[in-house]
């Protein structure tokens, strides 16, 4: 580590062999907590490079306990976090809505690292029990239209590497793989960036590996569709800039996004969001990147019908029982 952590202080870069040696090395556990603390503030100085970032992704797919769901049709809505922006849990209350539309969410998720909390902290409060039993993940999917698999469970590296994010509290490069190792290697997601280089370098992972995968950006700085600002979105195909009145929605303060300063008040709010009791601003921003997965998932469905199906399901209480009901099959 000492030779590679000099030749990247020299602004060296990693081939994707390198790169993914190296995180087959951290899944081993052959790096002490300061080794990997210096090698993940690297990343913090300089941007990662498409080598870098896909050799890290073949390495963790490597090493990961795979899950299979068969011919399923299901989506993972992930953010990569690191933000800064400490938000309720939009993209976890999001897979819920799209769940009670009657779709399937394969969500792939962790403790928050840079943020109060993570999907696996909001979880956790509720009483969920994280498992890689195949037939519970499975019933899971089949009863409530969502399964969640705890990321350290399925990835060794990301393991590993845990208490060290957890002390530095700040955006690491693991940030950015969050969204890229879902052990189910799902066809379908809809992925939020903190930043458009983030974007366009996703968007040719994507392309290169075949993912129906609409990314979103707000331009003050999200990783999810806050509308708060316009926001960027981008697929295989397309880009464009858009605004909460494109989808009919009317957008808000960033401070009406605020997730709270403990792991008890997110969860409080989350539950708030499911229940119809959240603020205009709560509720829109979290329909709107559950109509986007809507969208990405079937494309046929336009935009306005994503968002009037993701209404309904929040607003009829489909959302809150499929919760309710996963809560129930993961305790």
């Amino acid at each position: 580590m000492n030779k590679i952590l000099s030749g990247l202080f020299e602004h060296k870069s990693l081939s994707r062999e390198e790169a993914r040696d190296i995180m087959l090395n951290i899944a081993d556990g052959k790096y002490n907590d300061n080794q990997l603390s210096a090698f993940m503030t690297v990343f913090l100085m300089r941007s990662i490079t498409p080598d870098e970032l896909t050799g890290f992704r073949d390495a963790i797919l490597m090493r990961r306990v795979p899950v299979d769901f068969g011919n399923v049709k299901a989506i993972d809505i992930v953010g990569t976090g690191g933000d800064g922006k400490n938000t309720f849990n939009i993209s976890t209350a999001s897979c819920f809505v799209v769940a009670g539309s009657g779709r399937k969410v394969v969500k792939h998720g962790n403790y928050g690292a840079s943020s109060v909390s993570g999907s696996s902290n909001v979880l956790e409060q509720h009483g969920v029990k994280f498992t890689s039993d195949i037939e519970k993940l499975n019933r899971s999917l089949e009863e409530s239209g969502v399964s969640f698999l705890h990321a350290p469970f399925f990835s060794p590296a990301l393991k590993s590497v845990g208490p060290v994010r957890r002390s530095l509290k700040m955006r690491t490069f693991f940030n950015m793989l969050g969204p890229l190792v879902n052990p189910t290697l799902p066809k379908n997601q809809l992925l939020g960036v903190y930043n458009l280089k983030l974007m366009r370098l996703y968007r040719y992972i994507a392309q290169n590996e075949g993912i129906n995968c609409t990314i979103v950006h707000s331009l003050d700085g999200y990783d999810e569709i806050s509308l708060t600002s316009p926001f960027k979105v981008t697929n295989n195909t397309s880009e464009h800039v858009m605004t909460a009145s494109d989808l009919g929605l009317t957008g808000g303060a960033q401070i009406d996004l605020y997730g709270g300063d403990t792991v008890e008040e997110a969860a409080a709010i989350f539950d708030d969001v499911l229940a119809g009791r959240a603020s205009e601003a709560k509720k829109n921003c979290v329909i709107a990147n559950a109509a986007f997965a809507i969208h990405t998932l079937e494309p046929e469905i336009t935009l306005p019908q994503a968002v009037k199906e993701a209404n309904e399901s929040l607003e009829s209480g489909a959302a809150l029982d499929r919760f309710k009901k996963f809560v129930e099959v993961n305790s």
